[in-house]
C-alpha cells in the first residue's frame, strides 16, 4: 500500500498536482468557504465508460483520481475564475452563476402550467429579465425563441422588467416556459394567467337596509375614525366615479388595459362598500381610491391577467397606497407572489377575496398567499355564504351575502360574493392605518384577529378564520399578539416552491 501511495504522489508531483491529508487541508482552509477543491473525500471510483477507472467530476468538469483518505486540488476542473464543485453537482463561487429559473429547471420544478391548469392565455408567456439587460439583449432572445413582443414594463417593487410575448406558432405555453427558462438572461418565465372577479348572486332593487354596518360595529368605530386620507388601491373592473356615492372618493386612476374605459359593476360596488358617503356608508367613508382597472369590462364574471394585475400592483405601490384590495380569485402565480411579497415588505396591507368556487376547490390566489389577509363571506344570520372557498389560510369574515351596493349610473342592486366581504375587511384597515399610521401588515392582521367574534367550531377553523371583523374593537385593541407563523395546513409560496 504504502508503494503504491507514493507512487501517487510522484505520479502527482509530474502532473503538477497538490496531495494534502484531509487534516493539513482542513487547518490551512477550513472557514474560508473559497479554496479550490473537491469537498468530499471520494471512495474509491467505479470503471468509468472508458474502462480506465478514473472518477469524473461533476458536470463533466474533467478527471481526478481518488484515494481513500486523500483530499486532490485540481485547479484544471474548475470553471473560469475559480468555484467549489460539491456533491450536488452545482458550482458554488462562480462568477456566473446560474439564474433562480435555470436551477429550478434543473431541479426538477418549473413554472410552466401543472397538467391539467387551463386558467391562462393560451397563447402568450409572461418573462422577466434584470433591468440591466439592455436592447440588443432582448432582440436576441425574442429572436431566439420566435416569439412577438406585446407589451413591457418596468417593475418598481421588484427591480426589473416584465414583457408580455405571445407565442405565434402552435408551441404549447408550458413548452415555450421551459425552453425560457433554461435561457440565460431569463430571470423568470411562466403563463399569463386569467383571474376572474368573485361576484356571484345579483337582483335588481332590495331593501336599502345596510345590515353590515351593525355586524362590524361601524357606526360605533366612526366615532374614532373614518379612514381620513389613508389611500386604498382597487385593483379591479372600471369603477364609476361619478357615481354619487363616490363624489370625490376616487383621487387616481389607472387603467392596464387598451379597451375603451367602461365603469363595471363590480369595481363600482367594491370602491363603494370601502369609501360610500351617500345613500350608503362604506366602511371607511373618508378614505382614498386609487382606481386601477385590470379587468375586461364585459360581462359579469371579468378577467384580468397576470401581466395586468402585475402592473396594476407596481401602480398601486410606487402611488402611495397603504391598502391593497384583490376582490379576485386564480391560480397559484409565481410572479404574482414576488410582487405581492415585495408590497408587503413595503408595509402595504393586501387583501383578497376567498373566492367563490365553494368546499371542494382547492385554495385560490391571491387570497391563499401568505403576505395576504384572506376573507370569507357572512349573511346576516353570520351564516357562512354557502359558495365560499374553505382553507386554514382563511384569515377572517366579513358580511358578504345580499349587500346592497352601488352600481353605474347611480344605480344600486342587491350582490352576493366573498369579493363584497374583502372590500369590507380592507375598509376597516383604512380605519386602522388613519388612526395608527404605523400599524404593520403582521400587526393589521393579528388585530383584526384577536378581536374577532368567533364563530363556527371553537377557536380559528377553515370556514370562519379567527371569526366575524368587529371594526370597533380592532381600532381600541391597544395590543394583539403578532402570529408567530403560517397555521398548519396553509402552503406558504416561495420563490424556491414555485
Amino acid at each position: 500500500m504504502r508503494a503504491r501511495l507514493n507512487a501517487l504522489l510522484c505520479l502527482a508531483a509530474l502532473a503538477g498536482l497538490t496531495l494534502a491529508s484531509p487534516d493539513a487541508f482542513a487547518q490551512k482552509y477550513n472557514g474560508r468557504g473559497h479554496a479550490p477543491t473537491i469537498d468530499a473525500v471520494r471512495p474509491p471510483a467505479p470503471k468509468g465508460p472508458r474502462g480506465d477507472g478514473g472518477y469524473r467530476g461533476p458536470r463533466g468538469g474533467g478527471r481526478g483520481v481518488a484515494v481513500p483518505g486523500i483530499i486532490m486540488t485540481v485547479p484544471a476542473m474548475l470553471p473560469p475564475g475559480g468555484g467549489r464543485f460539491i456533491d450536488d453537482g452545482s458550482a458554488e463561487d462562480n462568477p456566473r452563476p446560474a439564474r433562480r429559473s435555470q436551477r429550478a429547471a434543473r431541479r426538477g420544478t418549473s413554472s410552466a402550467p401543472p397538467p391539467g391548469e387551463r386558467r391562462f392565455v393560451p397563447d402568450e408567456v409572461v418573462i422577466e429579465v434584470a433591468s440591466s439587460v439592455n436592447a440588443r439583449q432582448i432582440d436576441a432572445l425574442q429572436r431566439r425563441h420566435r416569439l412577438t413582443r406585446i407589451e413591457s414594463r418596468t417593475n418598481q417593487l421588484s427591480g426589473t422588467t416584465m414583457f408580455r410575448w405571445r407565442i405565434p406558432d402552435r408551441r404549447s405555453v408550458a413548452a415555450v416556459v421551459r425552453a425560457l427558462e433554461a435561457d440565460r438572461i431569463v430571470a423568470s418565465a411562466q403563463p399569463n394567467y386569467l383571474f376572474t372577479l368573485q361576484q356571484n348572486e345579483t337582483k335588481t332593487a332590495g331593501d336599502p337596509a345596510q345590515y353590515e354596518l351593525a355586524k362590524l360595529h361601524i357606526t360605533e368605530a366612526h366615532a374614532l375614525s373614518e379612514g381620513d386620507g389613508v389611500r386604498v388601491a382597487v385593483i379591479d373592473s372600471g369603477v364609476d366615479a361619478t357615481h354619487p356615492e363616490l363624489a370625490g372618493s376616487v383621487v387616481e386612476s389607472f387603467d392596464t388595459l387598451e379597451t375603451p374605459v367602461t365603469p363595471h359593476k363590480h369595481g363600482t360596488a367594491i370602491a363603494g362598500l370601502i369609501a360610500a358617503h351617500g345613500r350608503l356608508m362604506g366602511a371607511a367613508p373618508k378614505a382614498r381610491i386609487l382606481a386601477v382597472r385590470a379587468f375586461d369590462p364585459a360581462g359579469v364574471r371579468a378577467t384580468g391577467t397576470t401581466f395586468d394585475i402585475l402592473k396594476g400592483l407596481d401602480w398601486a405601490a410606487t402611488h402611495d397606497a397603504r391598502v391593497i384590495n384583490m376582490s379576485f380569485a386564480g391560480p397559484s402565480d409565481p410572479a404574482i407572489h414576488r410582487s405581492l411579497a415585495a408590497a408587503h415588505a413595503k408595509g402595504i396591507v393586501l387583501v383578497a377575496a376567498a373566492g367563490n368556487a365553494g368546499p371542494k376547490s382547492p385554495p385560490l390566489y391571491p387570497a391563499a398567499d401568505a403576505n395576504v389577509i384572506a376573507v370569507t363571506a357572512t349573511g346576516a344570520d353570520d351564516s357562512l355564504f354557502a359558495q365560499s372557498n374553505r382553507g386554514r389560510h382563511i384569515a377572517v369574515a366579513a358580511p358578504g351575502t345580499q349587500l346592497l351596493v352601488a352600481i353605474p349610473d347611480g344605480g344600486y342592486e342587491l350582490s352576493s360574493g366573498t369579493s363584497y366581504a374583502a372590500a369590507e375587511v380592507s375598509g376597516v384597515v383604512a380605519l386602522m392605518l388613519a388612526r395608527d399610521g404605523k400599524l404593520s401588515p403582521g400587526k393589521v392582521r393579528a388585530i383584526l384577529q384577536a378581536t374577532a367574534k368567533d364563530l363556527g367550531p371553537k377557536g380559528r377553523d377553515a370556514l370562519f378564520g379567527a371569526g366575524l371583523v368587529d371594526a370597533h374593537a380592532a381600532l381600541v385593541a391597544e395590543d394583539a399578539p403578532a402570529l408567530a407563523a403560517t397555521p398548519p395546513g396553509v402552503e406558504r409560496i416561495t420563490a424556491e416552491t414555485r
